[in-house]
């Protein structure tokens, strides 16, 4: 049995609870945050709402009849950007090892401290600093990996706590309907049913055999779940905190045609490369090399986004305030940093049009077939720019 002590924190409804921190008038009272056209869906909801049959990624005209005396707000991704990097601060000092899975959840490895009852009270603690520096409220699980302390956590919820030891995961997760397993989505928990297999417990007697046949190699995974086992590291925030990519010219340019389409291939790029990894980054730098090897770079913080039209404009920004015409550039660099899972800022949640991202998700399937030069932008139409140093940092 593993014996690491994982633990898994969770902002409770976090849109919404940012939203609160500004209007107090919306404690209590059903609230959707999300955009208002007829394609919107709901970015998130309050438990008030949620009652009403209301969830994430619901369409919002449906949400609206489950739910109609619903206070629906537009979704500003800048709040919560600011209030999950004050949460990952605050966790940042304290924590010794941790991984920021996504805009409101973090893992934490505790299992250094002496005991586990001392991870326990080190856990706690840490909730309350977090609850008392930002009044949001937080959830987690404690347990021994990272699938049960995430399970713990979604049972402990609305902001509570809850500690699975080693020795009571296989009871806590034997009457857990088999939904509960993050691995497992709507339809392979319909497949589970239509099996017979309705409960955690009843998963993990069948034959691993059995699940590979139906399920693949994903499977033996499911398999390793439902009997409590998960081996995955908790990955350290630092591992891959930017991406980033640089062009060095053949021959020093100036020529402002040639350096807006350079700056739009290398965002196309790397924001392809985000969403294709399913990151978003918050932190937007560019660097400049002149003729004469001086260098200068800036960056700026923005809300979570993985989409060239957003991150382009910031690119272009700092291009401006950074560049000298006087002197002619020998190298551009771009980096996106604060890198986190899932794509953020989407159209289809905080807008009023899907169509844009849409037209993302149609331009990723025509570059994952035929190569990122096979469609993009006009500002970046023509023969590329070679590039250097493009991996992660």
């Amino acid at each position: 049995m593993d014996t690491r002590a994982i633990a898994l924190y969770d902002l409770d409804t976090f849109f919404v609870s940012v939203e609160r921190l500004f209007d107090s008038r919306l404690n209590g009272k059903p609230v959707l945050v999300g955009g208002t056209s007829p394609r919107s869906v709901v970015a998130g909801c309050s438990y008030e709402a949620r009652k009403f049959g209301v969830h994430s990624a619901m369409p919002m005209q449906t949400a609206r009849r489950l739910c109609p005396e619903a206070i629906i707000l537009r979704g500003d991704m800048n709040k919560y950007s600011k209030y999950s990097h004050i949460v990952t601060d605050i966790i940042k000092e304290q924590a010794p090892l941790f991984e920021k899975a996504s805009i409101d959840e973090h893992y934490i490895d505790i299992s250094g401290l002496d005991t586990f009852y001392n991870s326990w009270k080190w856990a706690q603690n840490l909730r309350a600093k977090i609850i008392g520096e930002t009044g949001l409220p937080i959830s987690f699980g404690l347990s021994v990996n990272k699938c049960v302390a995430k399970i713990a956590a979604g049972e402990a919820k609305p902001n509570g706590q809850k500690y699975v030891p080693a020795e009571q995961v296989h009871d806590f997760l034997a009457p857990l309907p088999v939904r509960k397993i993050p691995l497992i989505g709507p339809k392979c928990c319909q497949t589970l049913n239509a099996m017979g297999i309705n409960t955690v417990g009843e998963l993990a007697a069948v034959r691993p055999s059995i699940l590979t046949a139906r399920f693949g190699k994903v499977g033996m995974e499911i398999f390793q779940r439902a009997n409590g086992i998960d081996p995955r590291p908790v990955v350290p925030y630092y591992d891959e905190k930017s991406v980033s990519t640089e062009c060095t010219f053949g021959e020093d340019v100036s020529d402002s045609a040639f350096i807006a389409h350079t700056l739009a291939t290398m965002t196309e790029k790397l924001a392809f490369r985000l969403r294709k990894d399913n990151k978003s980054a918050s932190v937007v730098a560019v660097k400049i090399r002149y003729a004469d090897f001086s260098t200068h770079t800036l960056q700026q913080t923005t809300a979570y986004t993985a989409f060239d039209h957003i991150l382009l404009d910031v690119v272009r920004s700092l291009f401006r305030k950074l560049y000298d015409r006087r002197q002619r550039i020998r190298l551009l660099g771009i980096r996106f940093g604060g890198l986190v899972a899932g794509i953020y800022s989407q159209p289809e949640l905080f807008g009023n049009d899907s169509r844009r991202a849409k037209l993302y998700s149609s331009l990723d399937d025509i570059r994952n077939r035929y190569g990122m030069g096979a469609v993009g932008r006009a500002s970046a139409i023509g023969d590329p720019p070679d590039y250097e140093n493009g991996e992660a940092e």
